[in-house]
């Protein structure tokens, strides 16, 4: 737990970047759940950290703008009983979030015309089903 969050082969979090809070869950525990602060919260700043190169900083907080609460990311886990394994969960899902926002952005679609087969295939598929329709109907006699 004492190494950084690795997020890419370009990114890691440094360990002392990231905060983790507990406090008691609402989840699985039985008892045990009234005594134990098994719940993580874990943040980062992202605005302010050193570690992410001024790029990828941009392109996170465009990105991640709804989730950022004065430029600091949280993360919360409660699904486990065991405050070891939230907090692994909480860094899992931290990493996620991070290599998905610094990820580069898609390529731009290139516009492209339906060759003339298509457009000879589809002209034939709408007659035959033209046809069929027509051979349908009845006759008003």
């Amino acid at each position: 737990m004492d190494d950084g969050l690795r997020v890419s082969d370009r990114l890691t979090v440094p360990a002392a970047e990231l905060r983790e809070r507990f406090s008691r869950s609402s989840g699985p525990g039985g008892q045990g759940v009234n005594t134990t602060d098994s719940r993580v919260e874990l943040s980062f700043d992202l605005a302010g950290s050193p570690s992410v190169p001024e790029t990828l900083r941009e392109r996170a907080l465009a990105r991640l703008a709804g989730r950022l609460v004065g430029g600091v990311l949280t993360v919360t886990a409660s699904e486990h009983r065991a405050q070891l394994a939230n907090r692994e969960a909480a860094r899992e899902r931290m990493a996620a979030l991070l290599r998905e926002a610094v990820a580069p952005p898609p390529k731009p679609r290139r516009p492209t015309r339906p060759s003339r087969g298509a457009k000879e295939r589809r002209l034939a598929e709408k007659k035959r089903q033209s046809q069929r329709k027509r051979d349908r109907r009845v006759d008003g006699d």
